[in-house]
């Protein structure tokens, strides 16, 4: 089986983009070991703080902080980084020819009831400048240069993409290398599954509630087919199944807090799981617009999210139409 490197290398990647994202990878393996030992080592549970977002840290949501942020500084690569538990960015090195984003371990409140949990990153070429400012990784996702995430499950996955499609490599135990096992995702066009929260239907725009109470209404209403739901309640791990075997995952806006446009964040979860999910044939959206297309406001923006097998997210896009 072919290593995440020599794969990289036959795509013609930048060396020291290569580097850089087999350093992330490495970081990644030693959160998986942590997690696999996490009762043993008093690491689960609350770490008594909020994030930036307002929401309660766990620990190893600040232990895989810490870790990846100290990865990349190690790598002289990173002129800065940008977290979503740190609320500004963190200048790395002066001479770094890249920018990352991150999500240390999103799904975080499954860790306790050991599911499935992922890391999540972005990397963009950084500007010519010494010192960096938020307002320098106000990037639309089209630019890119990687995208991936490595899901913690029963098989640590990485799926990546550097622009020439949508790849998964499989974490060999002995080996502690990723070697690749499905070369180039594709995302089903058609598919008979949904994933959304629906705790919230009463919050969401009349649109989404409508498109939802279509696909519940079975082969009797208008979709004239049965959909089924599935909820991984982790980001990481439902996005990973709809690249699989298909399917539409959305976190809609909706009027529990009008200010916040959505739950998901652009920078670290939306837009590397748009590009994944474009590169492996799949779409997009916001209710308006491709997610790669929008131009960033904040470094914590958040967007609503419709993504997955194209011609479902173009049916549920033109509801909202």
């Amino acid at each position: 089986m072919t290593i995440l490197s020599t794969h990289l290398e036959n795509q013609n990647t930048d060396p020291s983009l290569t580097a850089l994202i087999q350093s992330i990878t490495v970081c990644c393996a030693d959160i998986a070991d942590l997690l696999k030992h996490g009762p043993m080592n008093d690491i689960l549970g609350m770490a008594g703080a909020e994030n930036v977002q307002g929401e309660d840290q766990k620990k190893l949501d600040v232990i895989s902080n810490d870790m990846l942020k100290e990865a990349l500084a190690n790598t002289g690569l990173v002129k800065a980084i940008a977290s979503e538990e740190e609320e500004h960015c963190v200048p790395s090195d002066p001479d770094g020819k890249f920018l990352v984003l991150f999500d240390p371990l999103d799904g975080s409140s499954n860790i306790d009831i050991n599911s499935l949990v992922g890391t999540i990153f972005s990397i963009y070429a950084a500007p010519e400048k010494e010192t960096i400012e938020d307002t320098d990784f106000l990037i639309a996702g089209r630019k890119q240069l990687a995208a991936g995430y490595v899901l913690y499950g029963p098989s640590v996955i990485l799926t990546l993409t550097t622009g020439h499609g949508t790849h998964m490599y499989m974490l060999d135990q002995n080996s502690n290398a990723f070697l690749l096992f499905v070369d180039g995702v594709q995302i089903p066009r058609e598919t008979k599954e949904f994933a959304i929260n629906a705790a919230n239907q009463r919050h969401w725009a009349e649109p989404m509630q409508l498109y939802i109470s279509d696909l519940l209404k079975g082969e009797t209403g208008p979709r004239q087919k049965n959909f089924n739901m599935r909820w991984v309640a982790a980001m990481v791990g439902d996005v990973h199944r709809i690249l699989c075997r298909g399917g539409l995952f959305t976190y809609p806006w909706d009027k529990k807090d009008p200010d916040k446009a959505g739950k998901l964040r652009l920078m670290y979860e939306a837009n590397p799981m748009a590009l994944l999910t474009e590169q492996a044939g799949g779409a997009a959206f916001t209710d308006e617009l491709p997610i790669l297309d929008i131009d960033p406001e904040h470094i914590h923006q958040r967007v609503p999210v419709i993504l997955g097998s194209s011609e479902e997210v173009n049916i549920c896009v033109n509801y909202h139409r």
